[in-house]
């Protein structure tokens, strides 16, 4: 019987339909001892023997690929795909595969809960009144209704952000490389570039990939064209993000806060500046984590594994195209 490993710590043991669909197809699945596979060691380790993996943020590079000849499908449970080089999967005759209609709600809902937790500083509000203050009118909220947000990357997610900032009255404007002009139409979606975007938004919320033409987008010189006493909201990879340069951005009050679901290396050192800033939101890279998005994401990782290994090409999620006559030979 062959083996597919559910790698992915959210679903891991989340009883559903995705774990039965494998095994109705005749697979066996298994699950790696440790929590988290964080080097290429890892991963070897636990996918031994595997045609298929449920994938997370553990290293696919060439040198794991070499090491795992069986593996057939690397199916991504959820969008991002930068852990995976696609190149030697490709190379190797590797099909990787995403979600891309599981997680935008959850995303977009979690965005949007941080945007709002910065706006009315939720986070220090709860605090203090735990600690026993009653501190009403120790912050000037930002108002969400009237204000412009600035959305960088108009896909699944982004649009998604859109449609409930407008039920917030919020003006929103949006850049993308190839964006949905009928869309942004639809819903007074002003389309413009990113320098524009940054100097108009009150609030600005990245869902840009993470590729090495958008590694480290915001830097100091992006943050300076951002609006004084903006926000800057990040769901998307903590790699989009110089760390250096937003510190001191928040540091010397250019922005009013920060909010992200990822940093740049996750989990963080104990130690790391942004989590001792007041202004600074973090949560643990959760925003797909609702139990809706959960079910969704396991059962499409899971149905493009059985697609694929029974001879059907998925429509729209394989990453990796160039590889299909390889494939199917």
């Amino acid at each position: 019987m062959s083996a597919v490993m559910i790698v992915t710590e959210a679903i891991r043991h989340l009883p559903g339909k995705h774990v039965e669909m494998l095994h109705a197809a005749g697979y066996e699945v298994l699950y790696p001892v440790k929590s988290v596979l964080q080097t290429e060691n890892d991963t070897i380790e636990a996918l031994q023997g595997c045609v298929a993996a449920i994938a997370s943020g553990e290293p696919y590079t060439a040198r794991v690929l070499d090491q795992l000849p069986e593996l057939k499908v690397i199916s991504r449970n959820g969008v991002g795909y930068d852990m995976v080089d696609v190149a030697a999967a490709t190379e190797r005759g590797v099909v990787v595969t995403i979600t891309p209609a599981g997680n935008h709600g959850a995303v977009a809902e979690h965005a949007m809960a941080l945007l709002l937790a910065a706006a009315r500083s939720i986070v220090n509000s709860a605090t203090s009144t735990r600690g026993g203050l009653w501190q009403r009118q120790r912050t000037a909220y930002i108002p969400l209704r009237g204000s412009t947000l600035g959305i960088v990357g108009l896909g699944r997610i982004g649009r998604s952000v859109a449609m409930r900032a407008r039920a917030f009255g919020m003006q929103v404007m949006a850049c993308d490389e190839l964006p949905d002009a009928g869309f942004a139409r639809q819903n007074e979606i002003k389309l413009c570039d990113l320098d524009t975007l940054l100097a108009a938004s009150d609030f600005v919320t990245l869902h840009a990939p993470m590729t090495p033409r958008t590694r480290g987008l915001i830097n100091s010189d992006t943050l300076a064209r951002m609006k004084p006493g903006s926000v800057l909201v990040n769901t998307a990879r903590g790699g989009l993000i110089d760390e250096d340069a937003l510190l001191a951005a928040l540091q010397s009050g250019h922005l009013a806060a920060a909010a992200l679901d990822v940093l740049a290396s996750e989990p963080p050192p104990k130690d790391h500046p942004l989590l001792a800033m007041e202004n600074v939101i973090v949560t643990p890279h959760v925003a797909s984590f609702d139990t809706q998005a959960r079910e969704d994401m396991a059962v499409g990782a899971a149905q493009n594994i059985i697609d694929l290994l029974s001879g059907h090409w998925p429509a729209v999620s394989v990453v990796n195209p160039d590889v299909r006559a390889a494939w199917q030979k």
